[in-house]
């Protein structure tokens, strides 16, 4: 947590971790004569955000929820990808660009975790998806899983993740970049807010549970390229 004038920036691991900064004891909302924008930065559930922000509002304090993208080295290089939802005018104060090459605005309060939470269906998708494919090279016994991973690039089937977590998925090269137990408490973010929308998300929830035996087996602090990991022990097992 951090402040700066009128504006206090957070970012903390959960829901309730949020709660207790801007409503416990000494919270952000006891503070007197405190009128001004608080930012969090954190990825939390979307309906609590909304009912955060109408009570801070109810105190006459600004809410931005601006969850971001782009690991552990994006903030200090000012490179992460920022997704603000709130007023237009406190979301469009330059403040976010301090630590964000991309801005963009995405709605009312809430509205940035559930953008954060579309981007991490998507990452979580992609990643199970590379992982499988690694698996179903090498296990065809006709390729080198790295030779498939080179002869895809660029094609269609290109992503950062492919690029990036597969690299790591190759070299079993697990040091945190993305750990996985923030990944696996994002998947249950992504699966509640699907269910109070009445959405599917049935191929992403195969990957929370992949990310979930990561986590119970005790590499939640691993890379979540680590599901690599699972999936080949599970299918060994079998």
């Amino acid at each position: 947590v951090a402040s700066a004038c009128d504006v206090v920036f957070l970012n903390v691991p959960d829901t309730p971790d949020v709660e207790k900064v801007l409503f416990g004891d000494d919270g952000v909302a006891s503070a007197e004569n405190f009128k001004g924008l608080v930012i969090d930065m954190s990825t939390i559930d979307p309906a609590a955000t909304v009912d955060m922000a109408r009570r801070l509002g109810e105190s006459g304090i600004d809410f931005v929820d601006a969850p971001v993208s782009g690991g552990e080295a994006g903030a200090p290089a000012g490179t992460l990808r920022v997704r603000p939802g709130g007023t237009d005018g406190a979301c469009e104060r330059p403040l976010l660009e301090v630590v964000g090459e991309r801005v963009t605005h995405v709605g009312p309060a809430g509205a940035g975790q559930v953008a954060k939470a579309c981007n991490q269906l998507l990452v979580g998708s992609n990643l199970r998806a590379v992982a499988e494919a690694l698996l179903l090279a090498e296990r065809s016994g006709l390729i080198d899983p790295a030779v498939m991973r080179e002869a895809v690039t660029g094609g269609s089937a290109d992503s950062f993740v492919l690029q990036n977590q597969g690299l790591r998925m190759l070299e079993a090269d697990f040091q945190p970049g993305f750990k996985a137990g923030l990944h696996a408490k994002d998947a249950r973010i992504v699966v509640s807010l699907a269910e109070s929308a009445d959405s599917p998300v049935e191929a992403f929830e195969l990957t929370r549970q992949a990310l979930e035996r990561l986590v119970d087996s005790g590499r939640g602090a691993a890379d979540h390229s680590a599901i690599i990991e699972v999936l080949r022990e599970e299918d060994e097992a079998s």
